[in-house]
């Protein structure tokens, strides 16, 4: 699957579409195999497929429309020595977060320290059993999965920072919060505008946790998580929020 982020006028100039000579691929993990193409800034002519909201949740795009998209690259292994978060059915259904917390040693949001995590990352392994097993559904597709991770985030706001980029968790995380709609050829389209409003909040919540707890350039971690998922950040908005500092402890 292919996360196709098109266009959209951005909230404010400090949130730019990033640009890159080439199309860049982010991998995720079987069997949900999701990835996100950070594609340019605001020439429609180089997207096949427009995306729109409507107040109905709606996208003006066929579920069988074709492109020209690139083959997508296979997806890379998971980070060695990751944390691993495996959730079931039960856990799911229940909204029990107590496998997340034994597996990854976070009992309290507030007494949780980014650097350890930094380095080792965070991934998912859903063993999720479909009532119907010919049900074609991606896991993102599922509402009590996705309301599973609406908790997860809710409670760990920051946590996409910590999750395994390199093996596509932070584009699966997003598909979970964001909405979207799946496309044969180009997988899952984000719905651009809401796509553009998680990253902003994140990059909020991410750059002041990761100051708060003293990692050095944290602006250039956030960045990176932003640039992740299609955007590019303006050093104003981090002067800006230096200048009206939170507390977060």
């Amino acid at each position: 699957m292919v996360f196709s982020v098109n266009p959209c006028l951005p909230l404010s100039p400090l949130l730019k579409h990033s640009i890159s000579p080439a199309v860049s691929w982010v991998p995720c993990k079987p069997p949900d195999s999701l990835q996100i193409s950070r594609l340019g800034q605001y020439h429609r002519p180089q997207f096949a497929v427009s995306v729109a909201f409507n107040p109905q949740g709606n996208f003006d795009i066929s579920l069988f429309e074709e492109d020209d998209s690139p083959e997508v690259a296979p997806p890379m292994p998971p980070t060695e020595g990751r944390f691993e978060v495996v959730i079931d059915n039960k856990v799911i259904s229940s909204l029990d977060l107590s496998t997340f917390q034994s597996a990854t040693g976070m009992k309290s949001p507030l007494s949780v320290n980014p650097k350890e995590y930094l380095e080792r990352t965070i991934g998912f392994t859903i063993n999720y059993t479909r009532e119907d097993p010919r049900d074609p559904r991606e896991l993102s597709e599922f509402p009590d999965v996705r309301l599973w991770f609406v908790r997860l985030d809710a409670t760990y706001p920051w946590l996409p920072v910590l999750l395994d980029w390199r093996a596509g968790e932070l584009a699966r995380y997003a598909a979970m919060l964001v909405p979207h709609q799946m496309n044969i050829r180009m997988g899952v389209v984000f719905n651009p505008e809401a796509l553009e409003l998680f990253v902003m909040k994140k990059v909020f919540i991410v750059y002041s946790w990761l100051k708060h707890h003293n990692i050095p350039k944290p602006e250039l971690k956030t960045s990176d998580m932003a640039r992740m998922l299609g955007f590019g950040i303006g050093n104003e908005l981090y002067d800006l929020i230096e200048n009206y500092p939170l507390d977060l402890s």
